[in-house]
């Protein structure tokens, strides 16, 4: 590899603005400037004394104010998505599209968002990052600095320790043959032992992200753009979906399995891309398919072409992005997540039928699933249980009496709604169990009569290696009880939980892949590729 091959990571928002305090990096591996690269800010946890829920209160309070939305750690232990990607081909004013549609999918990631664009007349490169709701990270003005007919876009949960700027995406970098930016959604497998290859030949990275796995991958290729693109997506085994871009090209791409989803569209005379279609219909898109597993589109100044970079291995599109991610409008692989949703009610309440007063489901997710759930049965549903959507932050001093008060701040129970009723509680998913006790325990106090528990998944007993941020296996609950011992456990009066053949009859992927098209490991164990259940799960995002 020549010397001249060199691999920086941008920072600041445009070339030119803090640019300069990346050190490039030679083939070899070292840095032009002779320095090493900077240290990345190490995160850790809460270690006080109490309770774990009040610990994980505890880790909420920032200074003098709450933050629930905070990290992984957040006091409520549900699943989270880690990032969202949103990519425009060939439609002016690129930034703004990019930004509607960060908008829309800003569910799949609450704390960091950037967009990277370019302007196909001159190539230039533009590109803006910042920590918080994509509304806090651009105004009009850093939007109107983003010009161009191109742009990717990301949002993104943390994964593991501090959040860092440094990790949020699109990652930018400076090699070779110009500029280069990567945004995905997912996590690479195999980036533990990619990585110490890379570094045994000099590469140094400068970010935790998996991501610049495949940019280095890519800089160090002696072929052109796209083979050695291509070349780099056959080494990584995981579950994702890539859009890379450069001065002249979009690449699109989605993992052999079709783990995360990534839709295609049209806009005018342009495309766009998502990781799910609510996003089209916030910019007025038209959605054309879903990009397929082992599929590599690539849009240039000649259009768009559609190749493979590897065959499609068994379809396992993941379970929980019809359970519990994807927004409700959203369709994955043609099955509207709501009708799935709904339908896993259904089948719920013809599996285990309970007599009862009426029917609550957990917000938002469980929404659909409790609607279900109430037209198979007849028993009436009701909001008795509230989300506080405006819970993210109150500056008030913390004393151990408010730190307390956290656990009710997101979720409430309406009295006037549950008291002397028996309850059917539907929710999504139990993770390590906290949750579902908190729920019980809230409608117990708010006066239920019995509450009944019905889980629109199977249990969730595995972790997963494909870009959901999950805890260790000895953490979650599933994995060591009985559903008797769960039970007991958040004090419900009778819980059940949705068989894997209702599941994969309400939301199976349309062909005939094993499981319905579905990834069930975190519910059996029967993991699409291999993993290394030793390795750090953090996610590529």
């Amino acid at each position: 590899m020549p010397d001249e091959v060199r691999l920086a990571v941008q920072s600041g928002s445009r070339w030119g603005e803090g640019a300069g305090s990346a050190p490039a990096l030679h083939a070899d591996g070292t840095a032009a400037s002779g320095e090493a690269p900077p240290a990345l800010a190490a995160g850790g946890r809460f270690a006080g004394p109490g309770s774990e829920e009040l610990r994980a209160v505890s880790r909420a309070w920032e200074d003098a104010h709450y933050n629930a939305g905070i990290g992984r750690d957040d006091i409520f232990d549900k699943l989270k998505e880690e990032c969202g990607v949103f990519g425009v081909f060939g439609t002016p004013d690129a930034s703004s599209l990019a930004y509607y549609g960060l908008h829309a999918l800003q569910h799949r990631g609450e704390e960091s968002s950037g967009v990277c664009t370019v302007d196909s007349a001159t190539g230039g490169f533009a590109y803006h990052r910042g920590m918080g709701f994509v509304k806090e990270v651009f105004t009009s003005d850093i939007l109107a600095s983003l010009p161009g007919d191109r742009a990717i876009g990301h949002v993104r949960y943390s994964t593991s320790g501090a959040s860092q700027l440094g990790n949020a995406q699109p990652l930018v970098f400076k090699y070779r043959d110009g500029d280069l930016a990567v945004a995905t959604n997912g996590n690479i497998v195999n980036a533990p032992s990619i990585r110490r290859e890379l570094e045994s030949m000099g590469s140094i990275f400068q970010t935790t992200s998996d991501t610049e796995v495949i940019a280095h991958l890519i800089a160090r290729s002696p072929k052109d753009f796209v083979s050695a693109a291509r070349d780099a997506l056959r080494r990584i085994v995981g579950g994702f979906a890539f859009l890379i871009m450069t001065n002249e090209r979009l690449l699109v791409a989605s993992d052999t399995n079709g783990l995360r989803p990534l839709v295609m569209g049209r806009l005018g005379d342009g495309y766009v891309f998502a990781s799910e279609t609510c996003a089209f219909e916030t910019i007025g898109a038209e959605y054309v398919r879903d990009v397929q597993p082992g599929e590599l589109l690539i849009l240039d100044a000649d259009g768009l072409r559609e190749e493979r970079f590897d065959e499609e291995e068994r379809r396992a599109s993941c379970a929980m992005e019809y359970i519990y991610f994807a927004r409700p409008d959203s369709d994955i692989n043609e099955v509207n997540i709501h009708t799935a949703r709904k339908q896993m009610g259904r089948r719920l309440a013809v599996e285990a039928f309970v007599d009862a007063d009426i029917v609550v489901g957990v917000p938002d997710s469980s929404i659909s699933a409790a609607i279900g759930y109430a037209e198979q049965t007849g028993i009436p549903y009701e909001m008795g249980l509230i989300k506080n959507k405006y819970s993210g932050r109150t500056f008030i001093q913390p004393s151990q009496e408010l730190r307390e008060k956290g656990v009710k701040m997101k979720l409430s129970a309406v009295r006037k709604i549950v008291q002397g009723k028996r309850v059917v509680m539907i929710d999504d998913s139990i993770v390590r169990g906290t949750t579902s006790l908190r729920i019980v325990n809230m409608l117990r106090e708010a006066g239920a009569a019995e509450v009944h528990v019905r889980i629109s998944s199977p249990p969730f007993a595995n972790p997963c290696y494909y870009g959901i941020d999950t805890p260790d296996r000895r953490e979650l609950i599933a994995s060591s009880k009985t559903v008797e011992e769960i039970r007991e456990a958040i004090n419900a009066d009778s819980l059940y939980f949705l068989s894997a053949e209702g599941l994969v009859e309400s939301a199976s992927v349309p062909g005939d892949s094993k499981g319905g098209g579905l990834c069930l490991a975190c519910f059996n164990n029967d993991y699409p590729t291999p993993v290394d259940e030793s390795s750090d799960k953090s996610c590529s995002c």
